[in-house]
């Protein structure tokens, strides 16, 4: 596999090669989303194009978002166990994949009791054109770019938006049954970096009681003196972050900070909740379980 393409694969996520040298995806309709609530965190500076919805692998996505929400899917209240889990969907900053990183993983956890949180974060802004998207993305991330550091900084904005979920979560916590000392966030790949990039700068208001990157870079990290537990997940054949050993692991453990890692044999890149014929499906379940050890299912 060659560099350029590990850097498409950045950038487009579950997308297939295929589709992103063909005229586009299939489009679709905005879904209804009565429940998300605005952030108030702004515009995209310098954005012009619309936010659009289309269809990869069958799962919404979507591009340009330039108004950022945070969508509530909370659990029955007699499953209730009064933990929160936002959520930080992934697409390389220049897309979210909403249904497969974001909704359905939000569902399997209210399901169990956790309050989720989906946030649909400012993305960078791309045309609307899809070959001239598709260009792009190979001008903004290519063999050169890769090598520089700063290509994979996560932008400003997706992280003021993932610190305003959280006090969100935190300001609205008993009207939605939450306990605020058990809210924490879980993201794919660029959610993942968006997530950690929270967990770095965050202020006491904002700082996750936990937090999960899922399928994210593993790259050594200066880690906070009130920096959460860790729970992190990574396949052994991701083409992005598999090669370059567990540096990040290294930072929680050097600093004495709780962290697990589940290393799978098989699983790729961007497998949402669970990837079938590979024991990746297990993830969410572990998660589960880690939590409860870690006393964060527990009613107080």
């Amino acid at each position: 596999m060659t560099r350029s393409l590990l850097c498409i694969l950045l950038f487009l996520s579950v997308q297939s090669i295929a589709q992103a040298q063909s005229a586009g995806p299939p489009m679709m309709a905005t879904p209804a989303d009565p429940a998300a609530i605005a952030l108030g965190t702004g515009d995209v500076e310098g954005a012009t194009a619309a936010e659009s919805w289309y269809s990869m692998a069958g799962k919404a996505t979507v591009r340009n978002v330039r108004q950022a929400t945070l969508t509530p899917v909370l659990p029955d209240k007699q499953k209730a166990t009064g933990a929160a889990v936002v959520i930080a969907p992934g697409g390389g900053f220049i897309s979210l994949s909403m249904e497969s990183e974001g909704w359905e993983i939000a569902h399997w956890l209210a399901d169990r009791g956790i309050a989720a949180f989906v946030l649909k974060y400012r993305l960078r802004p791309m045309p609307e054109d899809w070959q001239a998207f598709y260009a792009e993305s190979g001008r903004r991330i290519n063999p050169k770019t890769l090598n520089d550091p700063k290509s994979l900084e996560t932008p400003v904005d997706a992280i003021a938006d993932g610190e305003a979920a959280l006090r969100l979560v935190h300001a609205r916590a008993q009207e939605w049954g939450i306990d605020p000392t058990r809210i924490g966030m879980l993201g794919f790949s660029a959610g993942a970096m968006t997530t950690l990039g929270v967990a770095l700068k965050a202020t006491p208001e904002t700082m996750p009681a936990f937090i999960a990157p899922i399928y994210g870079p593993m790259s050594a990290v200066t880690v906070p003196a009130e920096a959460p537990p860790m729970f992190v997940v990574l396949a052994a054949d991701d083409p992005l972050f598999a090669k370059h050993g567990f540096s990040l692991i290294d930072s929680w453990v050097d600093a004495r900070k709780p962290v697990e890692l589940h290393f799978y044999q098989k699983g790729g890149h961007g497998f949402g909740i669970g990837r079938a014929n590979t024991s990746t499906t297990d993830w969410p379940e572990s998660f589960y379980r880690w939590l409860e050890m870690n006393g964060f299912l527990k009613k107080h």
